[in-house]
């Protein structure tokens, strides 16, 4: 499982790091940020390309996990 750490960075920048993760082609990531935004954009995202997505939430801090 890939980890995407783009806590502190705004929109578009965690997009861009999950596309460019996603170019691996695995079966899972880990992707954590710290704003509802970004939360929004990499789920619809990863949605988009296929990946199921939980989130959770901890401090203001949210962990997606995308799965196949």
């Amino acid at each position: 499982m890939e980890i995407i750490d783009a806590r502190g960075l705004s929109c578009p920048e965690p997009v861009i790091l999950t596309r460019q993760a996603m170019a691996s082609k695995a079966e899972a990531y880990k992707v954590m940020v710290d704003n509802n935004t970004s939360k929004e954009n990499v789920t619809r995202y990863a949605e988009h390309q296929g990946y199921k997505v939980s989130v959770e939430e901890k401090d203001g801090e949210y962990t997606l996990s995308l799965t196949r």
